[in-house]
């Protein structure tokens, strides 16, 4: 089983800042968390759940999707297992409940039916 809680959600105005962070624990399957990869995905009322961004343990490599590229940062603390999002120049649209999930498998990185272990999600609001 694999743990995931997000922290650093809140009520920011618009071009402000926040750090969401996302603490990882467990291991499933014989593979620690430290192999997967770690998505962010967000849900604004009445929307679908949608692709933020993702980041690999193993090497670093990140994606993200296009409406947020040049804004949003994701890193990670292997030593801390924390992983991070750094979400800058916020707007009003970027509003909704932030998930961090982790993928144990291979499927594709921006389909959140890829991924296997979910966090109970970290409200942002930006405010216009």
């Amino acid at each position: 089983q694999v743990h995931l809680v997000e922290s650093g959600g809140g009520l920011v105005q618009a071009g402000g800042s926040l750090r969401l962070s996302c603490a990882a624990s467990g291991e499933t399957f014989g593979r620690t968390f430290l192999t997967y990869l770690i998505g962010w995905f967000r849900q604004a009322p009445g929307k679908e759940r949608e692709f933020v961004g993702a980041i690999s343990w193993s090497g670093g490599s990140t994606y993200y999707t296009d409406s947020v590229r040049g804004r949003f940062t994701a890193s990670r603390d292997y030593t801390k297992k924390m992983v991070y999002l750094q979400m800058n120049s916020l707007k009003p649209e970027d509003t909704g409940v932030y998930y961090c999930a982790a993928r144990i498998g291979s499927g594709t990185y921006y389909n959140a039916n890829s991924y296997d272990f979910w966090g109970q999600g970290t409200q942002v609001t930006v405010s216009s």
